[in-house]
């Protein structure tokens, strides 16, 4: 839903995929403890688009996006971004990959509290030895509204500045796709439009790709699509969502889901 995302250019359309699961399993444990918490799931992530993915409690989303990203190796099946198998990596190719290719945003925020906004935000290109395109980044910093944060550290910002920040910090490096794991989970209503405002603009703005997973049907709102897991397995895929929709959907998963209070 681009008309979240104030000023927005529209991208370039292109159907490349960035990331792709194919077949993929994860089980936990053995025997009869053995859980299933993704049954051979199959999904596409295409360039320059948002997606969310939800589901009831235990329906492997989270799972899913950790093996995404590299977080978590897959049972079975395998994980590509662009055309990198991820489950043929080793763990020093697994870690440059995350680094170099990959943007997260966390709930938790995870900012270095002794490094100021824009020492947090240049962190992972610094680590990696690369120099940040000045012009590039300072299109970031400007279009997250942190020109005036950058000396600041994080316990002098509010979660959502903070959330900002790290923010900026994954677009930085101009990665392929871009992971958020309930991004806007710890953030206020108005914080969490803000934030989910910018992934947008990401998007429309920067032609990222962008895949989150949430449990707010408003956070879903402003994805292109949202893909919905029950039971380990994908069951359902809306297009153009809207938090009416998305609440729809997610009460058929989930007979016995009250309904959700819309935080934004």
């Amino acid at each position: 839903m681009s008309s979240h995302a104030l000023g927005a250019t529209t991208a370039p359309t292109t159907t490349a995929t960035v990331a792709r699961a194919v077949n993929l399993t994860k089980t936990y444990g053995t025997g009869d403890t053995q859980v299933t918490a993704l049954d051979a799931v199959t999904a596409d992530f295409a360039r320059g688009e948002f997606t969310a993915i939800m589901g009831p409690s235990g329906s492997g989303k989270s799972t899913l996006m950790h093996c995404l990203a590299g977080l978590d190796a897959a049972t079975s099946g395998s994980v590509l971004i662009g055309d990198t198998d991820l489950t043929g990596l080793s763990d020093k190719q697994m870690t440059a990959l995350r680094r170099d290719r990959i943007g997260f945003v966390f709930q938790a925020f995870n900012l270095v509290p002794t490094l100021t906004a824009l020492e947090n935000i240049t962190l992972p290109l610094d680590i990696a030895g690369r120099k940040a395109d000045q012009e590039w980044l300072d299109s970031v910093v400007t279009r997250l509204g942190l020109r005036d944060r950058l000396d600041h550290r994080p316990s002098e910002l509010s979660g959502g500045q903070q959330q900002r920040v790290a923010c900026a910090r994954a677009l930085a490096g101009r990665p392929e796709i871009i992971f958020g794991d309930e991004p806007t989970g710890n953030l206020d209503s108005h914080s969490s439009g803000e934030v989910l405002s910018i992934l947008r603009a990401a998007v429309d703005e920067f032609g990222q790709t962008v895949v989150i997973v949430t449990h707010d049907p408003r956070a879903a709102s402003y994805a292109d699509r949202v893909v919905f897991l029950a039971d380990g397995k994908v069951v359902d895929e809306l297009r153009d969502p809207t938090a009416e929709s998305v609440l729809d959907r997610m009460k058929r998963l989930d007979t016995s889901a009250v309904p959700v209070t819309e935080k934004v």
